[in-house]
């Protein structure tokens, strides 16, 4: 279980020129973006349709030409994570600083309300399933928020959620409170399961990652259970 092709922390080279060309026409054709590219239409195409997957450009055709509608392509609001850069971080944390100079107690009370809404998000979405179709389910949605999530599968019906990136890497350098939250808003969407973190960017890891057990099972070690095939 892997992050798909075009998600934004696994763009190639090519793939950043296209979009950039895209964001910077606001509105463009496959042809239009090899023009500007100086590469052939197909290989735009391609390009175009790998974004397109990754949800970080979407298209309309274009009625009113003679011959076979044009599709036009332009960005969307998740491309817009790729480009914000580190200013987008500090800005963050220059509210959150400016937050807890007026009151400290409102820091947790903005982290606990963004948790709640994401926890009623995420079950929503991915409620009736499976655990392991929700740790998919949640891996996907954490790789389109810019974490870089994929799964392993372990014995026993277990699962490991890594993710790669942070993309709340600013605020959670500072807040502790981000990662504490993230922890708590796995368990709250997987209560069937006993989720513990395993590796931790913060304290020097490379990334996080989350273990992810059944409660009947969660209790013993791997290599003294019978699991079933």
């Amino acid at each position: 279980m892997k992050s798909a092709p075009g998600a934004p922390g696994n763009l190639s080279s090519a793939q950043r020129q296209v979009l950039v060309a895209v964001k910077r026409r606001g509105e463009a054709s496959a042809d239009e973006v090899a023009e500007t590219l100086g590469v052939t239409p197909s290989a735009a195409r391609q390009h175009l349709a790998g974004l397109k997957s990754g949800g970080l450009v979407a298209s309309r055709q274009e009625r009113g030409r003679s011959g076979r509608p044009a599709d036009l392509y332009h960005s969307t609001e998740l491309s817009e994570y790729l480009f914000a850069g580190p200013t987008a971080g500090e800005f963050s944390i220059e509210l959150l600083g400016h937050i807890e100079e007026e009151d400290p107690e409102l820091v947790p009370r903005v982290f606990e309300r963004r948790r709640r809404r994401r926890v009623k998000q995420y079950r929503d979405t991915l409620a009736g399933k499976p655990l392991g179709e929700k740790v998919a389910g949640l891996a996907e949605i954490l790789d389109a928020e810019g974490y870089m999530g994929d799964v392993d599968e372990l014995p026993c019906n277990s699962y490991r959620l890594t993710l790669h990136s942070c993309a709340m890497w600013a605020v959670a350098s500072r807040y502790g409170l981000t990662c504490t939250t993230e922890l708590e808003l796995m368990q709250e969407v997987l209560p069937e399961a006993e989720v513990t973190r395993v590796a931790h960017k913060v304290a020097g890891a490379y990334f996080c990652a989350y273990e992810i057990r059944p409660r009947e099972i969660s209790r013993e070690p791997f290599d003294q259970k019978l699991c079933s095939t």
